[in-house]
């Protein structure tokens, strides 16, 4: 592989001493050579700056400083990489394998994005199912309507196509932040591979009622107020049908 993009990955954490280990592994272990790893720490008092200095060598950048929330570290991480991809990949996620990076840049077509599949996993790393939403076969920023159907970990983005999150959403901006870069870009690349391990639970799942009002405000600003209605009576009526054909399957 000649001439290959450099990615940045950015990592935030903070306390996740449990958790860092494995996601510093899943990317210093990628058999792709050209990364640009950044972990951005946000001052965490367990041992998980201890952890991330055992592999400091092999880390491009560490900031370890206070913020203003996952999304204030986000900008952080996203403000100094210099890769010509980006991809955000929190403690507790992992990239799918070894391999991973090799196989989504081995037939490189500079596309504007680059999606895959997305694996769930739990605090053990044991790995439980799909996520609910599966990747549509061509993502557009209009793929988004009825919901997050493609994995903000298995979403590598150019970084010149990259604004800084928006701070006003606390919960819910990496929603905004997929659709606002879906939309700036003309070449969209499905990999048809899983990209992540995504760690069940989060910020979203812990506050599901502010999380859900954040993202109807998204989902208007995107899509305006009446089909967000729409796309709303649609998910409702949806689910129920979800549930039994996952429940027929198990």
């Amino acid at each position: 592989m000649q001439n290959i993009p450099k990615i940045s990955i950015i990592t935030v954490v903070f306390n996740g001493a449990p958790l860092i280990d494995r996601t510093i592994k899943s990317v210093l272990e990628q058999t792709y050579t050209n990364i640009e790893y950044i972990i951005v720490d946000g001052l965490s008092n367990d041992r998980t700056l201890t952890i991330i200095k055992q592999y400091s060598s092999r880390i491009a950048k560490i900031i370890s400083e206070k913020d203003k929330g996952i999304y204030d570290a986000m900008n952080k991480g996203l403000k100094i990489a210099t890769g010509d991809y980006v991809l955000f990949l929190n403690a507790g996620d992992e990239l799918y394998t070894n391999t991973t990076l090799s196989k989504v840049f081995e037939n490189y077509t500079n596309a504007d994005v680059y999606y895959g599949n997305t694996a769930i996993t739990n605090e053990s790393g044991e790995q439980l199912a799909d996520r609910r939403l599966a990747p549509p076969l061509q993502l557009t920023w209009k793929s988004l309507k009825y919901g997050m159907c493609v994995s903000h970990q298995s979403f590598i983005a150019k970084r010149a196509l990259c604004d800084f999150y928006n701070l006003d959403y606390h919960i819910s901006s990496d929603i905004d932040w997929v659709i606002s870069v879906l939309k700036r870009s003309d070449k969209i690349s499905n990999t048809q591979i899983y990209i992540s391990k995504f760690l069940e639970g989060g910020a979203s799942k812990q506050n599901q009622t502010r999380a859900l009002i954040e993202r109807f405000k998204i989902m208007v600003k995107h899509y305006g107020f009446f089909q967000t209605i729409f796309n709303h009576v649609y998910i409702i009526l949806r689910y129920p049908i979800h549930k039994l054909t996952r429940k027929s399957m198990t």
